[in-house]
């Protein structure tokens, strides 16, 4: 969330009870036809889950790798969650 606010996006953040993930992650399974998101890997919903332009992008490790490689900033602003 830090890394997402420095760029100047103010994300919406849904949190998730503690002894509750795996519903969670279950329901977003359902939402996202289990797809875990546009990046390869494979491994399927993993929290945090993270949606831009209401899309499942991945977890923590799809944003910061996407991040480190400098493509972070032109998804958001493709998807209008960021203006540059």
């Amino acid at each position: 969330m830090r890394l997402l606010l420095g760029h100047g996006v103010n994300p919406v953040v849904c949190e998730v009870e503690e002894g509750k993930e795996e519903a969670a992650i279950g329901e977003l399974s359902r939402t996202d036809g289990g797809g875990g998101g546009d990046g390869g890997g494979g491994g399927g919903i993993q929290l945090p889950a993270v949606f831009v332009g209401g899309k499942m992008f991945g977890g923590l490790d799809r944003v910061m790798s996407t991040h480190i490689s400098g493509e972070l900033v032109p998804v958001l602003k493709d998807a209008g969650a960021l203006w540059l």
